[in-house]
């Protein structure tokens, strides 16, 4: 088997052809993976504007004199407004342009009115409550990079440049396939005890969909070579990654690992030292890939976060979905095997940092998905590492 670092080396370097993209409408936007750089194409605000409500002032009138007359109001979006001069000023709104020959606002808290004049109470220094010309961005300044998951604050500037609009990267189809002929959709009655509920096509539909993919469901097909052929053909002329679940260790109804070769499929690796899991195998026809995935559920889950989401990444022009961060071990870890493993933690930021450990955290094998349930990620350790001392730096995939 190679190595898992060997493994994500490889993956890293299978061609995906370029980056495919469409545009959208704004509101429609969210979510996606943006597919240009969203660039300034003017300064903003593009004129001194008023920060606040008050009264526009020439600022070296604060200190010459007790009073100033009030020339007039200047709303929000008023096409005209009188020029500020000396012993003048001008009410002024938030939003509003400052009048010209004004550079400073003081606020309505600062002053009070006597019949057509501010009397001032509070002082305020030069250009206090004036947003200057270029404070949220300058012209050809990059304000949203591609890459960017677009969110709420990105729809906001967008909108705030008049994006009706945006250009983004193609949802990569995913088609998800559970093999077996013990596999039981829910909502299927149980015959007999040995079936087992399809929990991993939902768990895998649940993060294609969240990594921004779109999941086409195919169903369960059962241990017949003919008819698992069939399911993979129908799934790779509709999707550009298929992925499945079972069929690919060594027992006699592994089917799966001997069908995708048949598919005119390249077999970039099969097996890899990691538990869980070690059984994954990886192939590509043309500009679609197959993952085949081992049976049991947090293997299947933890293989899909290893090797199906950074392909669905790098479809959308972005790196890896998932962040791995630095921990602290808060107990001992003992390690199971020579394998790097994968395990289902406890991940906290306490102190200022992240800590690690495994309460309530069942050892057992491969199928235990409730693992994974709460503030969980996956605790990396390598083919070296040993048991490891409460205190150690480790790294964690966080989910």
């Amino acid at each position: 088997m190679i190595s898992y670092e060997t493994s994500q080396n490889m993956i890293s370097l299978l061609s995906i052809g370029n980056l495919r993209s469409e545009r959208v409408f704004l509101s429609e936007a969210l979510g996606r993976i943006l597919a240009e750089d969203i660039v300034a194409d003017e300064d903003y605000p593009t004129h001194p504007t008023s920060a606040m409500d008050g009264y526009a002032i020439v600022h070296s009138d604060l200190e010459a004199l007790a009073s100033l007359e009030i020339l007039g109001d200047n709303p929000a979006g008023a096409d005209h407004v009188d020029t500020v001069m000396s012993g003048v000023c001008i009410k002024t709104f938030t939003g509003s342009l400052m009048p010209k020959g004004s550079d400073t606002l003081i606020p309505i808290e600062n002053v009070h009115v006597e019949e057509s004049r501010i009397v001032i109470d509070k002082s305020v220094p030069l250009g206090f409550a004036v947003r200057p010309v270029g404070e949220s961005y300058r012209e050809g300044e990059v304000l949203i990079a591609q890459g960017t998951k677009i969110g709420f604050a990105q729809i906001g500037v967008l909108a705030g440049i008049n994006r009706v609009m945006v250009r983004v990267a193609q949802r990569p189809r995913v088609a998800i396939i559970a093999t077996g002929s013990e596999i039981l959709d829910i909502g299927e009655k149980e015959l007999h005890p040995g079936q087992i509920r399809s929990s991993n096509s939902y768990t895998l539909q649940a993060l294609v969909d969240s990594l921004g993919g779109e999941s086409v469901q195919m169903g369960i097909v059962g241990d017949d070579k003919h008819a698992i052929m069939e399911r993979f053909e129908e799934a790779l002329h509709s999707s550009d990654i298929v992925v499945s679940t079972g069929g690919v260790s060594v027992g006699d109804y592994d089917f799966v690992k001997h069908i995708v070769p048949k598919l005119g499929a390249e077999v970039i690796f099969k097996g890899v030292n990691i538990k869980p899991g070690q059984h994954v195998m990886i192939a590509q026809r043309g500009s679609k890939f197959i993952v085949s995935l081992p049976g049991f559920a947090y293997s299947s889950t933890v293989t899909f976060i290893l090797y199906a989401a950074p392909l669905m990444a790098r479809m959308m022009g972005i790196e890896n979905p998932y962040e791995v961060i630095e921990a602290t071990l808060k107990v001992r870890f003992s390690k199971r095997s020579n394998k790097s493993e994968f395990t289902a933690c406890n991940l906290k930021f306490e102190d200022g940092r992240y800590w690690v450990d495994f309460d309530g955290k069942k050892s057992g094998s491969s199928a235990i998905l409730t693992n994974l349930l709460g503030d969980a990620g996956l605790m990396i350790c390598g083919e070296e590492d040993g048991d490891l001392d409460a205190g150690t730096l480790v790294r964690v995939i966080k989910l």
